[in-house]
């Protein structure tokens, strides 16, 4: 059984890396053999089949929208917006364009994105395929991996709409379908995700399948399913999905902010773990850096929004003098070198339920239940709690400033937050190329040549 599990994370990951070398579109217009992936074998018992997820999940870390790479999208969206500061001298890749607000249909970083993500999204097709075909699996079972690979797609497609804008949706491995897939309009994709991550919620239980939660659960799907919500203007549902996480007694919110990104706290819903033991978060090597940058510092305008007195500046980031000049480098994952065992990279944390909580209430004019969501952050930085009898605007003023020093360069949170406020336009002070049409980007020049059903391209570009 170790043998057939070890040759199916190997056969995983060989494919996953030969689909990262061509494109989407030439990918989904290849047949390939139907025992490469969705086979009786994989899919004959638990083992198996959460083998294959295993690659997937591998997928996740290594390069996704979620990984702490730089095509991820807290690197990504952060660099886009005023989370970080790039300082390559030249990139081949097209992040400095992308940090200057420049970035064209022809941007390495922007096809990489787009190509990675629907290799995913296929692979996460065929494992549903394969559950929904396997006449071995107990139902547990199909619910759960099931679950488990439609909440990873929805994840996936979430964060394609939010770069992208309208966008392919498909739920098929068929490579004929997809090989002329059309971006479908807002109003139709929209309902089809809400409902994909609906279905995943009932399926997933509420029980980890690894104490470390380094897997999807019920309370990941309740996460995402909020954002959705929050995206719609829905906040009734929100507060109601976020209550439901708080409420539960298996998530506790850290009050010590040294141990925020330590693996260990129960605050944590979902992370990855490295792909190899003691390897270091991709976050805490990408922004390192002694001396000169080379990279990426943080913004000069996101460390001045910090006060003097928030311990977010001790443990969040380190000031690093070269010459007569400090820049500032991300330290929330502290450890470099292959000697971790403490940290890995976070993709839902509690403090993120609990200022989507606030928001809600406060969209709903209930700012005296909203604040002490809001001082839970602000008390464990160290900051002055606030009335409960601040006005509604006030408290809508105090939670986009808990947001963006709480998550920035964390999985694309500014660019979201600033879409979902209508607030774009307030990166132009420090972003001077910054343009209304930058909302998205644009769509890869050579998948468009591949598949005339893109059209039209994203304006602007």
């Amino acid at each position: 059984m170790k043998n057939i599990i070890n040759s199916i994370i190997a056969l995983l990951l060989m494919l996953y890396a030969a689909l990262s070398a061509v494109s989407c579109e030439k990918f989904i217009e290849t047949d390939f053999p139907n025992n490469q992936l969705a086979t009786e074998q994989v899919f004959e018992d638990e083992k198996t089949a959460d083998a294959a997820l295993a690659g997937l999940y591998s997928g996740l870390w290594t390069s996704s929208v979620i990984s702490g790479t730089t095509d991820g999208s807290g690197a990504l969206l952060g660099n886009y917006t005023d989370d970080i500061t790039c300082v390559f001298t030249s990139a081949g890749n097209g992040i400095l364009d992308i940090y200057h607000n420049q970035p064209l249909a022809t941007n390495a970083t922007v096809s990489q994105v787009w190509t990675t993500a629907y290799q995913q999204v296929y692979m996460a097709n065929s494992i549903i395929e394969g559950v929904e075909k396997s006449k071995s699996l107990s139902v547990s079972a199909k619910s759960r991996i099931k679950g488990e690979a439609m909440l990873v797609r929805s994840l996936i497609y979430y964060y394609l709409y939010q770069m992208y804008g309208e966008i392919p949706y498909t739920t098929t491995t068929d490579y004929v379908y997809n090989s002329t897939l059309s971006r479908i309009p807002k109003n139709e994709f929209l309902p089809r995700l809400e409902a994909d991550i609906s279905e995943a919620v009932n399926l997933l239980p509420s029980a980890y399948r690894n104490a470390e939660r380094i897997y999807i659960n019920k309370a990941a799907g309740l996460v995402l399913q909020a954002k959705m919500k929050m995206m719609l203007g829905r906040w009734q549902e929100t507060e109601a999905l976020c209550q439901t996480i708080i409420q539960n007694a298996d998530y506790v919110f850290q009050n010590d902010p040294s141990k925020v990104f330590q693996k260990t706290g129960k605050h944590i819903i979902w992370q990855l773990k490295p792909k190899n033991n003691t390897d270091p978060t991709s976050e805490a090597v990408l922004y390192n850096f002694v001396g000169a940058p080379t990279s990426f510092i943080l913004n000069p305008d996101l460390i001045s929004s910090f006060s003097a007195t928030d311990l977010r500046r001790q443990n969040y980031f380190t000031p690093v003098l070269f010459g007569s000049q400090t820049n500032y480098k991300q330290t929330k994952y502290k450890i470099t070198t292959a000697t971790n065992t403490t940290e890995y990279s976070i993709i839902y944390r509690l403090e993120d339920v609990c200022l989507m909580l606030a928001e809600a209430l406060t969209m709903q004019n209930k700012t005296t239940q909203a604040v002490p969501f809001i001082n839970q952050t602000r008390q464990r930085a160290g900051l002055t709690p606030l009335s409960t009898s601040i006005s509604q605007a006030q408290a809508m003023e105090e939670i986009k400033n808990e947001r963006r020093k709480e998550f920035f360069a964390e999985h694309g949170s500014r660019f979201i937050d600033l879409k979902r406020w209508g607030q774009l336009d307030l990166l132009q002070p420090v972003k001077p190329n910054w343009k209304a049409t930058n909302q998205y980007l644009p769509l890869p020049q050579k998948e468009m040549l591949l598949n005339s059903h893109l059209t039209p391209q994203n304006d602007g570009y």
